[in-house]
């Protein structure tokens, strides 16, 4: 990786019944770190993390960021200190082996376990999400089956869930204002709708929707369905058929980004999306990057 850039895989998932989601983002590079900020961007591999988020009844929260001696990565392996993300061809596999941050709770619990994903079909396209191509986005499999079990908290589950990959050779913040994200499971295939304003004042929107065998093609966009701001006043923004959308649980709320789980109509079938709003000139305020470390602490080089 050159100097400057990041590169993140992102895992999402919902348990069949409904009442579990997870997020899971392997960084290097990590585009939310204060450190890598400060540090003048020169050595990506240095600002590397695992992100855990489990929502619902057993919730817990996982984001310390290692230096680049406790990074490891061949082509279809990455450990990054005590976990790691395994490729074999068919199978995405993660071992967790954490300690969850809490504000203003000095105990971190363990979060420990293994989560699977089976994706049904894999997308071999990637898209620019600006013209310099300086930020891609790979939509590595549209649907997926996700085995979750894990040791702390004692859960385990098995739903439906997405799998992608981003990297970029500058800063989030030097390519983007904001963007308004989501992708949504159809009876077949799936919808992924991208937004957003570029830190040069032009927009992009699309909507691309992956067949049964994850080919991807463009199609028109639905009307905006705006929703309710987040508890930090973050603006959500969404597609519905009806230009309606709700939100049936807000999974993230921090002061410059919000994740949620919406119902939504796209195509003419009911739906259910996860959705992201990211507000980048908020991140690179002087109180949010004061308050980062506190939720993403760095731990030292051995």
């Amino acid at each position: 990786m050159e100097p400057g850039g990041y590169s993140w895989w992102y895992v999402d998932a919902i348990s069949e019944e409904g009442r579990h989601g997870l997020t899971i983002i392997a960084f290097l590079g990590s585009v939310f770190s204060p450190y890598y900020k400060s540090s003048g961007r020169g050595d990506p591999l240095d600002h590397s993390s695992l992100n855990v988020a489990l929502y619902g009844p057993s919730h817990r929260w996982v984001m310390h960021e290692r230096p680049s001696s406790d990074v490891s990565r061949d082509e279809r392996n990455l450990e990054i200190g005590t976990s790691a993300v395994r490729w074999d061809g068919n199978v995405l596999e993660i071992d967790i082996e954490e300690r969850d941050t809490r504000l203003f709770n000095p105990i971190h619990r363990r979060v420990a376990g293994k989560v699977r994903v089976h994706p049904e079909a894999l997308n071999p396209a990637s898209f620019a999400l600006d013209p310099a191509q300086n930020h891609i986005w790979h939509c590595m499999a549209p649907r997926a089956r996700i085995e979750v079990e894990m040791e702390e908290p004692g859960i385990s589950w098995s739903g439906s869930g997405y799998f992608d990959h981003n990297r970029g050779r500058e800063s989030l913040e030097s390519g983007f204002n904001m963007w308004h994200w989501s992708r949504a499971h159809m009876r077949e295939g799936a919808v992924v709708c991208y937004e957003g304003e570029r830190s040069d004042g032009s927009v992009f929107a699309s909507a691309i929707r992956f067949n049964a065998d994850a080919i991807p093609e463009e199609v028109d966009l639905p009307p905006i369905a705006s929703l309710p701001k987040s508890g930090w006043r973050i603006e959500r923004r969404t597609r519905s058929d009806i230009g309606v959308g709700h939100v049936r649980r807000t999974w993230e709320d921090t002061p410059f980004y919000a994740r949620s789980e919406l119902a939504s109509k796209l195509y003419g079938e009911e739906v259910v999306a996860v959705q992201e709003s990211l507000d980048m000139r908020r991140f690179a305020s002087p109180v949010v990057q004061f308050m980062l470390p506190f939720r993403m602490p760095r731990k030292a080089a051995k």
